[in-house]
């Protein structure tokens, strides 16, 4: 299938109509919008990934498990320290989202200035075409007018011819030679403006071909940029998320190494206070070194109370005699 292209596209059978190149300026107005459209949104998607970051950067600094220890204490703090690190991942992202706006509007730019030299000579062809044309439609129109008066002394003339004097005559003819020469200095003014109008015409083909390809490939640039800072822009979006993944596996591989017996022993050995619980309460006589219980038990095993039972005495220990340790 052939292919179609803006010259072959965009004519106009009258000769001062200029709504194809219009066409075309219209279309390449609209591109030039776009343009400004996706750098004001990968400018916006910038700020919002900077505010983000900052935000994030923020809460990484904030406390989170600060009187943990051991294993669970370092998976927090690489959590914290990863969490850092996408922030500042995000803001090197959204700078590179700037600096791609900023080659398209650089871009955007280049166009708009080359583009701005070819619509300005075409201007002026459109221009003096008209103008040409305006000057050669009134200089047909004097042409007719002087034909007609060259035709209507002619024949006023031969009228006259028999009826007239001689000085009539005279005056008659005079007139008709007059009207005669009138009418072709009109019609070499008419001539000279049609050849013109026609090596204008030329003219303003040649540069309406010349501005159509010009304008065609400035189109397709225009859409292959565009096209590749969306993919590029998406491309970074995609590296994102795959560095974000990357440095929280480093969390999760942290998380991993979390022992729960490991920390609850290093509590223990950090913080033990001892391994020997206190004795059965106990309450001396006042008169005698024995000791009086008062002990009641409840659920499988019988009530009872035990009452002036006789303790041993050891280095200042008191502890409970072996018949009262045999009869539990």
């Amino acid at each position: 299938m052939r292919e179609l292209h803006f010259k072959d596209n965009f004519w106009n059978t009258e000769i001062i109509s200029t709504a194809g190149y219009d066409s075309i300026i219209q279309h390449l107005n609209d591109g030039k919008r776009t343009c400004k459209e996706i750098e004001d949104f990968m400018k916006a998607r910038a700020a919002i990934e900077e505010k983000y970051a900052k935000e994030l950067l923020g809460l990484s600094k904030k406390v989170c498990g600060h009187s943990e220890m051991n294993t669970l204490k370092r998976s927090l703090d690489v959590f914290k320290l990863q969490t850092e690190n996408v922030s500042l991942s995000h803001l090197h992202l959204a700078q590179t989202m700037r600096e791609e706006a900023k080659k398209l509007e650089d871009f955007r730019e280049k166009q708009k200035e080359a583009r701005k030299k070819v619509e300005q000579h075409m201007d002026t062809l459109h221009k003096q075409k008209a103008a040409q044309y305006k000057k050669t439609a009134e200089a047909k129109k004097t042409y007719e007018q002087k034909c007609r008066d060259k035709e209507e002394a002619e024949q006023n003339m031969n009228r006259n011819a028999t009826t007239s004097s001689s000085k009539q005559q005279e005056k008659l003819y005079a007139k008709t030679q007059q009207a005669k020469q009138t009418a072709e200095e009109a019609d070499r003014i008419y001539s000279q403006n049609v050849s013109l109008l026609g090596k204008m015409r030329e003219e303003w083909l040649n540069e309406h071909v010349k501005a159509c390809e010009f304008f065609e490939k400035q189109e397709v640039e225009r859409i292959r940029t565009l096209r590749n800072v969306v993919w590029t822009h998406l491309n970074h979006l995609s590296q994102q998320c795959v560095t974000s993944d990357e440095l929280l596996e480093e969390v999760r591989k942290s998380l991993e190494q979390c022992n729960i017996q490991e920390d609850i022993e290093h509590f223990i050995n950090l913080r033990r206070t001892g391994d020997k619980p206190p004795g059965t309460g106990a309450a001396a006589g006042f008169h005698n070194n024995t000791l009086r219980f008062g002990v009641t038990l409840t659920g499988d095993i019988q009530s009872f109370q035990m009452e002036s039972m006789q303790l041993s005495l050891y280095e200042g220990v008191r502890f409970p005699s072996a018949d009262f340790i045999s009869s539990w």
